[in-house]
């Protein structure tokens, strides 16, 4: 590789934690101290950046981290990183440290942050994407994606087994604020009756007709999977709308919260994180910036920031098919 374009980064992690941070984290500080780049860790997302929370990293910092959730880094949401006296800080502690590229590794409100740091004072950033939601345009999948998917789909599996000993009826509220890829596939990897999501419009009516027709097949117990960001209603007006039209159903409402977002990253989002956290830091070294490194049809890709911030991936309509084929 010809000389590389930076000679000291930063790395930090910001907005929610996602299982594989750490993995990213790894992988960064390693692939930098491969290539004799001088790497610094920040503490609490854009706060270290502003507090001068800087720590710096070798290979041996983040041993045994690789099969840890969370982030070793913490991870914090910066209301004066939105400030331009905030963001002068945060460049004046860079320029002190003479870190001239920056890892972030988050998701929207992560790649908004860089993006506008790297236009106002030019240093270089790359973003990498971590989150649950799996919303992130410009990479097939996102870290801890994978992870947050198979927690829910294990925590269905369990709700299944005693809502068929009861024959009750579960609606179980899944992560997505504005994304239903987690409900939408552990709904059809646990074969739920109905999935609700908020890329679709659903209606009332259509799921009472579900209910009525698995009456009909027999079928004592059901699954209802509801992202949080669901437009209809959220869970409890759910299974209060669907008490009072079926008065004789056993109704529970399951909501499975920040469980998603912790435990030990799948295989998938520990390869993912390593080979995102390396393609990171040798696009700095080419002289990539404002862009994030993602993996699409197994290939890393860079893809500018802004484009990642302003298209979201599409639902797989297919699977909202097959998943109203199969819950017959």
């Amino acid at each position: 590789m010809k000389e590389s374009a930076v000679k000291k980064i930063a790395v930090l992690t910001s907005g929610g934690d996602s299982p594989g941070m750490n993995a990213a984290l790894r992988a960064v500080v390693r692939t930098a101290n491969y290539y004799n780049i001088e790497c610094y860790g920040v503490r609490e997302g854009y706060n270290g950046l502003i507090n001068d929370d800087f720590l710096k990293m070798g290979a041996r910092s983040v041993k045994n981290i690789i099969n840890q959730g969370g982030t070793i880094l913490k991870s914090a949401r910066s209301a004066e990183f939105r400030t331009k006296e905030g963001r002068q800080k945060a460049y004046d502690n860079c320029v002190k440290l003479g870190i001239d590229g920056l890892v972030c590794i988050g998701g929207d409100g992560t790649f908004t942050g860089a993006k506008i740091f790297n236009e106002e004072f030019g240093i270089r950033v790359i973003g990498i994407p971590g989150t649950i939601d799996n919303d992130i345009f410009g990479t097939d999948n996102t870290i801890g994606y994978d992870t947050a998917l198979n927690t829910a789909m294990e925590a269905i599996d369990k709700i299944r087994d005693t809502a068929t000993s009861h024959n009750r009826v579960f609606f179980v509220e899944v992560m997505g604020r504005d994304a239903g890829f987690i409900a939408l596939n552990s709904g059809l990897a646990a074969g739920a009756l109905d999935i609700l999501i908020p890329e679709k419009k659903d209606s009332i009516d259509e799921l009472f007709a579900k209910f009525k027709n698995a009456e009909k097949t027999g079928k004592a117990s059901s699954i209802v999977v509801v992202a949080e960001g669901e437009k209809l209603a959220n869970v409890y007006e759910l299974a209060e709308k669907t008490k009072k039209t079926f008065p004789d159903y056993d109704i529970r409402v399951a909501i499975l919260g920040h469980m998603q977002r912790g435990g030990s990253p799948s295989c998938a989002d520990r390869v993912l994180a390593s080979r995102l956290g390396y393609g990171a830091v040798t696009g700095l070294m080419e002289g990539q910036t404002n862009v994030m490194a993602g993996m699409r049809s197994n290939d890393l890709t860079y893809t500018p920031i802004e484009e990642a911030i302003k298209k979201h991936n599409e639902i797989n309509k297919d699977l909202l098919l097959i998943s109203e084929i199969l819950a017959l």
